[in-house]
């Protein structure tokens, strides 16, 4: 029977554990964690170091998987993929965006845009107008033929998350996005990224530590030693 998926959440996690190791090298990362996210909505998701805050965000990205308990994406358990199907989610769903900007350093920005097009086999022409797009999405279409070494830290941010969008995705995961940016080059990354999930319609969930990064988001979950401490809705700060 088909999953009608307009009647479920988007993500969400049913009594989800993670542990590494064993014996008295285990660690329990997560610790029966129950969560729900709807479509277009706006979390950040904080905690200290180890409070299981990424390992939340890399299953959600089907990057790992939980110890126990279920992962549901749109209704569908995750457990039930198998490697290349969670692959072909994770380049149809979702689009990750990283402290690092992890781009090809002899690539243009255009052609870094496009290397997710390039595994989909997507013709060139298509390629093309579709990276420009996303350059334009985030402001840098003048620099489409600029390598990383002639854009600025913010630039090149903004070129990953010009190649994060460019495949339509309908969640954006952001680690520490504003992670190496200056604080007036952090505000243009968040304006970008919650101009995509209100204009957009773009689900955001983003791992950080900063109190006015988290600011931007609708809704903030806190982690503390593997479970969730705290989850709040807010009035998000403007976008300039």
């Amino acid at each position: 029977m088909a999953v009608d998926i307009s009647s479920h959440p988007l993500i969400e996690f049913r009594t989800v554990t993670k542990v590494y190791g064993s014996g008295e090298a285990e660690v329990r990362a997560l610790a029966g964690v129950d969560l729900l996210v709807e479509r277009g909505a706006f979390v950040a998701i904080m905690g200290p170091s180890g409070s299981g805050k990424s390992t939340a965000m890399n299953i959600m990205g089907c990057l790992d998987v939980p110890s126990s308990g279920e992962y549901l994406f749109q209704g569908v358990p995750t457990r039930e993929l198998d490697q290349d199907e969670r692959a072909l989610l994770r380049r149809h769903m979702l689009g990750f965006v990283f402290q690092g900007f992890n781009l090809l350093a002899r690539t243009t920005a255009i052609e870094n845009v496009a290397l997710p097009l390039i595994y989909r086999g997507m013709p060139e022409d298509e390629r093309r107008r579709r990276s420009l797009h996303a350059l334009e999405q985030v402001g840098l279409a003048d620099r489409a033929q600029h390598t990383p070494a002639k854009l600025s830290g913010g630039q090149q941010q903004r070129v990953a998350i010009a190649r994060a969008i460019v495949t339509s995705p309908i969640v954006l995961l952001a680690d520490e996005p504003t992670g190496n940016l200056d604080t007036s080059i952090s505000r243009e990354i968040m304006n970008i990224i919650t101009r995509l999930n209100r204009d957009e319609g773009l689900t955001v969930i983003m791992v950080t530590h900063e109190e006015d990064i988290a600011a931007y988001a609708r809704r903030v979950i806190r982690f503390v030693d593997g479970k969730i401490e705290s989850d709040r809705q807010q009035e998000p700060a403007g976008v300039l």
